[in-house]
């Protein structure tokens, strides 16, 4: 993630570039609608790889056959640059992956139509991923697909210190000891990306967020967040955990998986890339320990936005149904690592996928990431921040994001 300056109200507009520094939401777009029975979708998709590219390929021709339409799927080489462009240009694709971090942005500038109160069984997604994708009380967009983080610990490195299944973290002194016990001359006990993405559970799990429930007020600079980021300070400044790039590492999972890292703090993406790249190394998932106020993790998700310019809205909406039933969700966490984002899809997930329960049991109580509009570089500004802490006071890093969102918060109204 690129690391830029904390966010201006001039830094806001130019987030909301792509769609205009308007705030219409929820205006009708006067795209002219097609009645024609067959029509024609194109679907823009930001892919993992082939085997979630044909997995979408193979249920947009599924839908397109059971209704006549006709669907083109697009794997985009940069999602947000070439969405951005064809919004910009008024001839955006029909349906497309929206993640949370611009999820607000195209909200406020009235580019996504807000479906979802539509959907058929709305509340199988859980209450998490429907804030994640609702602006302004309306819930826009369904969730693709969901993510939580757990604490993957490497089998043969936890056997060798000692350790059993009895001596899983249940608690921040519990980590700290296992950490230290894992910590060897070649080995990092604890390597975590410096990102909130995965330093935020901290947060969670003392009592504390950066904004409140309902994201009307930041709240950053609380003690609870000031005793997570001391915690996570102290881990850094004992040795016993180190960021990615200390270990020559790209991120978590890539030292996790060289066998620098005896533990990370990853999500079920980790799923994945370990068959893929590093099958031979034994390892478990088990929940994030508790903190001094209780469980904390995170939650991720994207949604299928519906373009408002489309002219195949009906349809669009129809197609995205057809993605986001329980079934096919459970085909799609078959065929390319990700959980379902319906409730009623996880249970199934969970029996095919028994070594993901750490994270599917996650989604029961995960905090949703901050949706606020034009805070992406708030957030950019906090990871380089967080990169430093070892050396910084947390009071003044928390401080600093708490007067940049407060900026976000009141240029927003």
């Amino acid at each position: 993630m690129k690391k830029n300056r904390a966010a201006t109200a001039a830094a806001v507009c130019g987030a909301l570039l792509i769609a205009g520094c308007s705030s219409d939401f929820g205006s009708d777009s006067g795209a002219e609608q097609d009645s024609s029975e067959k029509q024609k979708l194109t679907v823009m998709i930001g892919s993992s790889g082939d085997a979630e590219t044909n997995a979408v390929k193979a249920a947009a021709a599924a839908w397109a056959k059971k209704t006549g339409n006709t669907v083109t799927v697009v794997p985009a080489q940069n999602l947000d640059q070439q969405l951005g462009q064809s919004l910009a240009g008024g001839k955006p694709p029909d349906v497309f992956y929206v993640g949370s971090s611009v999820f607000a942005n195209y909200a406020k500038g009235n580019s996504l139509y807000a479906y979802g109160d539509k959907l058929t069984d709305k509340d199988d997604f859980s209450a998490t991923l429907r804030n994640s994708f609702s602006y302004e009380d309306k819930f826009v967009c369904a969730p693709k697909d969901s993510s939580t983080l757990g604490l993957a610990i490497n089998t043969k490195m936890w056997k060798a210190a000692g350790l059993t299944e009895a001596d899983y973290p249940k608690s921040w002194d519990d980590l700290t000891k296992v950490a230290k016990e894992l910590t060897t001359d070649k080995v990092s006990g604890l390597v975590v990306n410096s990102s909130y993405n995965q330093l935020g559970p901290f947060l969670k799990q003392a009592g504390g967020w950066i904004t409140n429930a309902d994201q009307t007020e930041i709240t950053a600079d609380s003690p609870e967040n000031v005793e997570a980021l001391t915690y996570v300070k102290k881990l850094l400044n004992d040795g016993v955990l180190t960021y990615p790039k200390q270990v020559d590492a790209g991120w978590g999972g890539e030292a996790f998986g060289a066998q620098k890292a005896a533990m990370t703090i990853e999500g079920n993406w980790l799923t994945g890339a370990m068959t893929n790249d590093y099958p031979d190394v034994d390892y478990t998932v088990v929940p994030l320990p508790k903190g001094p106020a209780d469980q904390g993790t995170l939650s991720f998700s994207t949604c299928w936005g519906v373009a408002n310019k489309s002219s195949h809205r009906d349809a669009a909406v129809s197609l995205v149904e057809a993605f986001t039933t329980a079934e096919q969700q459970v085909t799609f966490a078959d065929a390319y690592g990700v959980m379902p984002s319906r409730t009623s899809a996880l249970a199934t997930y969970e029996k095919r996928h028994p070594q993901d329960k750490a994270f599917v049991d996650g989604s029961a109580y995960a905090q949703g990431p901050v949706t606020l509009p034009g805070f992406t570089k708030v957030l950019e500004q906090f990871d380089t921040d967080l990169a430093g802490l070892a050396k910084a006071d947390p009071r003044k890093i928390l401080g600093d994001l708490q007067t940049n969102g407060e900026q976000v918060l009141k240029s927003n109204g």
